[in-house]
């Protein structure tokens, strides 16, 4: 295998791959073996034919297909690594040449990592945080954990109430028509948790097991599906289950079957110091998020579209996996809410395009700075994710292929970058004293404007109109790049 590399613009480029005659031979009589058994002829045995009569029979080109398919799979890593080029999009494959006794020969065109510029990333300003837990916030997390250790109970002697957990079959008509996905059967919902439209849920209140009811709703402007949107629509909905949660008393009994503790003044003090421990680690997210924003408005890059895309690609393809692992079916999802994959690719693509640019300046600001991983950094991870496998680290390890180390240690020295940048802040007032100076600048140029001796004009600075510009960004979910383990 060869491979030749052609540049294009906007970081985009092309990768000319040749495949000698030798293994697409291989490769055919590779696909010949794997369909025979497929393959029945007039005089033989059904997996007995010769692959010189069957493509007699049925054309030279039959196993083409397959083993251009085989060759491409194996070929194209392969490619990717010998030239030596950083390829961050999936790849669009194009055929050039397959015949028998001849080379092989595809193209792959690819977008490869933008150069970034990087602007100011030492002494970014970022508003001070404090880390404060109330006794609120501890009364509100335990009543969580009563809530996971409450009992279901069925419940036949009353109607739907707010809370409870009902089964329930509907069908949804838009002007006397039922409309596609707008029906189901022995459907679990709580009533309050917000998962229907607006109207729905609280409509159920009062209704009986067994006795049929109308739930009369409009749809959102913004409804996914184009066709319902703003448009008003009638449930027909029965109830036919009712389940009911019962909490556990609050009491020492109560703590100690759920921790550690005998007493509930223990747990409520446990519970205090991990909520200090999860804010102070959410607020040091937050000042990553913010530092790293500012760095990435002071920066320059282009992005390839097919980098976009194939981010994007990746943000559904998670998230499918997720509702997966929570026993819901993506088709099934999509059905509910009324989305495409079309939509929901166009929906993540701001989030998209903002990991990319957070993963680039991070990555930008390492090479800046040199920042490398140790190998005692990466063992130390490595410690931490055997630990939460319950597993041997050196087993994981070996269980771990190149490619996936690969991409640890490169996840960790972009970790190490965002950590360099929020050691470097500058730390500006809390929140509330920053926006009360905000308030008392806004007056004094108010002042100003209406003193007539004065011809100046308030400029605003580049610095305010970064941080405006970044506000009207989504929030940055990550920095780093999903494993396949995350996956």
């Amino acid at each position: 295998m060869s491979v030749t590399v052609e540049k294009l613009e906007k970081s985009m480029a092309k990768l000319k791959i040749t495949v000698s005659a030798d293994q697409l031979e291989k490769a055919m009589q590779s696909a010949y073996e794997k369909n025979k058994n497929k393959i029945q002829l007039p005089g033989f045995r059904k997996g007995k034919a010769p692959r010189k009569m069957i493509e007699q029979m049925y054309g030279k080109g039959v196993f083409y297909e397959d083993a251009a398919n085989e060759l491409i799979e194996s070929e194209y890593p392969k490619a990717v690594e010998e030239c030596g080029e950083s390829v961050v999009s999936s790849p669009k494959i194009d055929v050039e040449q397959l015949e028998a006794g001849k080379d092989f020969i595809f193209t792959a065109e690819v977008a490869l990592k933008p150069p970034v510029k990087l602007g100011k990333y030492k002494g970014v300003e970022v508003p001070k945080m404090d880390v404060d837990v109330t006794d609120a916030d501890v009364d509100a997390e335990i009543d969580k954990q009563r809530n996971t250790n409450a009992r279901t109970v069925d419940v036949t002697d009353r109607a739907v109430q707010n809370g409870d957990i009902v089964t329930l079959d509907f069908e949804g008509f838009v002007d006397g028509v039922a409309f596609q996905g707008g029906k189901g059967t022995d459907y679990p919902l709580t009533i309050g948790s917000g998962a229907f439209i607006p109207g729905f849920e609280e409509q159920l209140v009062g209704f009986e097991v067994g006795k049929e009811g109308d739930v009369n709703v409009t749809f959102p402007e913004n409804y996914q599906a184009e066709d319902l949107a703003g448009k008003a629509a009638t449930f027909k909905c029965t109830v036919k289950a009712i389940k009911a949660k019962e909490l556990p008393e609050l009491n020492d009994e109560f703590a100690s079957e759920i921790s550690e503790f005998d007493t509930l003044a223990e747990y409520k003090e446990d519970v205090k110091n991990k909520l200090v421990e999860r804010k102070t680690a959410d607020e040091k997210a937050k000042r990553e998020d913010l530092v790293v924003k500012a760095v990435i408005e002071d920066s320059e890059m282009e992005l390839p579209e097919a980098m976009i895309e194939t981010q994007q690609r990746q943000i559904v393809n998670d998230f499918a996996q997720r509702l997966q692992m929570q026993g819901m079916n993506f088709d099934q999802y999509m059905q509910y809410t009324g989305n495409t994959v079309d939509k929901m690719l166009e929906q993540v693509r701001p989030q998209a395009i903002e990991r990319i640019q957070a993963r680039l300046v991070l990555e930008a600001v390492a090479e800046a700075e040199k920042i490398t991983v140790s190998d005692d950094d990466f063992d130390a991870e490595l410690a931490k994710m055997a630990e939460q496998y319950k597993m041997d680290a050196d087993k994981l390890k070996g269980l771990m292929g190149d490619a996936e180390l690969k991409t640890m240690r490169e996840d960790l020295t972009v970790q190490k970058a965002a950590d360099f940048l929020v050691e470097n802040v500058k730390e500006g007032a809390k929140k509330a004293a920053a926006k009360k100076t905000v308030a008392k600048k806004a007056a004094a140029d108010k002042d100003a404007e209406e003193k007539p001796a004065k011809k100046t004009t308030t400029r605003k600075t580049t610095k305010k109109a970064a941080d405006e510009t970044a506000e009207e960004k989504p929030k940055r979910t990550t920095r780093k790049k999903k494993t396949e383990e995350e996956a």
